[in-house]
């Protein structure tokens, strides 16, 4: 309530002009036809798009690059060094441009599948360390107690490292999650109309700036919302005993 008081008190000095009557068409449009999504709604489809592949993605290379950090192979560990390095440390925006502008035209990539790999890169080594920790904190007696049953690595790690390390892992990983799917917004920089390049493109047609703002930043808040909603349920289905 304070927050939304400085606010409406701000906007009135500044002589702001509220307008929500003119957003809903934005987000429901009807037509002769009927009705159908309006152009935000239409950006948050593609922001979904790109966030559950990327999501798929960087889940799958950090396990990997989490089984080549504790791997013997002094090879496979030093790539996996200079990989996560390389992403922690350098702006997710720039690495954006880089793939976009540089490797993009070298391996005919467009803009959708630039964005993509980019986001997964870039979660993919936050991933590997959850991931990392997660096998890390396994008692040694589980592997202790695996090669006495005559499993390999390999088996050890899917029938009984994994699974156990899977509790672990998940409250973090639900929180990269919710980070990729606000980072995805800045894929808007190279012009893929997702959820945020909608509302800069509205806003500039409009000029409804605080309307369309705080109707995005609510659609991104339901949308995190929704998906902790939703692990926490799986995550009750799979260990109910917690």
């Amino acid at each position: 309530m304070g927050s939304g008081y400085l606010l409406l008190s701000g906007a009135e000095k500044l002589g702001y002009n509220w307008q929500w009557q003119r957003v809903s068409r934005y987000l429901i449009e009807t037509t002769a036809d009927g009705w159908r999504f309006g152009l935000l709604f239409q950006g948050l489809w593609i922001t979904l798009e790109i966030v559950a592949i990327s999501l798929g993605l960087s889940l799958v290379l950090g396990l990997l690059v989490a089984l080549m950090r504790l791997s013997n192979s002094p090879m496979a560990t030093g790539l996996a060094r200079v990989y996560l390095e390389l992403i922690r440390n350098t702006p997710l925006l720039i690495q954006i441009f880089v793939i976009y502008f540089v490797f993009a035209p070298i391996f005919d990539m467009g803009r959708f599948a630039a964005a993509v790999l980019a986001l997964s890169l870039f979660e993919g080594a936050y991933a590997s360390e959850i991931i990392r920790a997660g096998i890390l904190a396994i008692p040694s007696g589980q592997w202790e107690a695996s090669s006495s049953l005559g499993m390999n690595r390999a088996q050890c790690y899917r029938y009984v490292v994994l699974p156990q390390a899977l509790r672990q892992m998940i409250p973090p990983l639900t929180s990269q999650g919710i980070s990729l799917v606000k980072d995805s917004a800045l894929v808007s920089t190279i012009a893929i109309y997702d959820l945020t390049m909608r509302g800069q493109q509205i806003i500039a047609d409009t000029f409804l700036t605080f309307e369309i703002w705080f109707v995005v930043a609510a659609i991104y808040l339901s949308v995190t919302l929704i998906l902790t909603l939703l692990v926490r349920y799986l995550e009750h289905q799979l260990f109910p005993a917690r």
